[in-house]
């Protein structure tokens, strides 16, 4: 398995020279074959990673497909769970091209389905159980049902899908939408609980991830090219004072 670490941080400057960026990466790159993907069922080829030390998996039955891409920080982990005891075994089967950002969390008890190409935004959550009972509310796991997102949905910031929920091909969840019955395809959904608010065009021409790694060598080429780039005028001693006497342009 092929791991790519795009590594440092997304929105702060990366005053790292390129060969300790590259030299950096090999680390990681070992601690993700040999620390955290043991933990999957099953993680697909190339798959990228940011804050990998900042991605929980708990349970067993997690399988991640190719190319996905996670984006984790220390303040906002990366959880995915299942429960596995008793009557309940969960599972989470993520597809190819799969992108999961700061914060996302999925848990099942039961089973949670996503297609190819499905975006998770900060803080989005998915779970197909209640976790408690209404009454009895000592006693997990509660009521459960499956969840399933088709290809190429997009959760949006702090969204949250219910159990026993469908959502249809290409449609989006609004930020902070709260989603209790199934979504059709190509339709943005928002509010609390989830309406429809607007209808896609399905013949609209739509870019996916699925279309972005579709050549996957030359993505990563590409990636390779940016870094020399952007860290061209980097070097050791500057990327110290960086640390040592941080600024407004670090």
């Amino acid at each position: 398995m092929k791991i790519k670490y795009l590594g440092g941080n997304s929105i702060r400057q990366d005053n790292r020279p390129y060969w300790l960026k590259r030299f950096v990466s090999r680390f990681v790159n070992l601690y993700v074959k040999y620390h955290l993907s043991p933990q999957f069922e099953n993680l697909g080829e190339k798959p990228t990673f940011m804050g990998a030390r900042h991605v929980d998996i708990f349970g067993t039955g997690i399988n991640v497909g190719k190319s996905a891409t996670f984006v984790a920080t220390s303040d906002s982990n990366i959880r995915l769970t299942t429960w596995n005891l008793g009557e309940f075994d969960g599972k989470i089967f993520a597809d190819d091209y799969c992108l999961f950002t700061p914060g996302v969390r999925i848990a099942a008890a039961t089973e949670i389905k996503i297609g190819k190409g499905c975006m998770f935004a900060n803080g989005s959550y998915v779970s197909d159980a209640d976790w408690h009972g209404i009454y009895k509310r000592a006693e997990p796991v509660g009521n459960t049902k499956k969840v399933e997102l088709k290809d190429n949905v997009w959760i949006g910031d702090r969204a949250v899908v219910g159990k026993g929920v469908t959502i249809g091909e290409n449609s989006i969840v609004a930020a902070g939408g709260i989603v209790v019955k199934d979504v059709p395809a190509n339709v943005i959904v928002g509010g609390n609980p989830s309406k429809i608010i607007k209808e896609l065009d399905p013949s609209h021409n739509m870019g996916t991830r699925m279309d972005l790694f579709k050549d996957p060598k030359a993505l990563e080429e590409l990636y390779d090219y940016l870094d020399k780039i952007n860290l061209k005028k980097n070097n050791f001693i500057g990327w110290l004072r960086s640390l040592t006497f941080p600024s407004k342009k670090h």
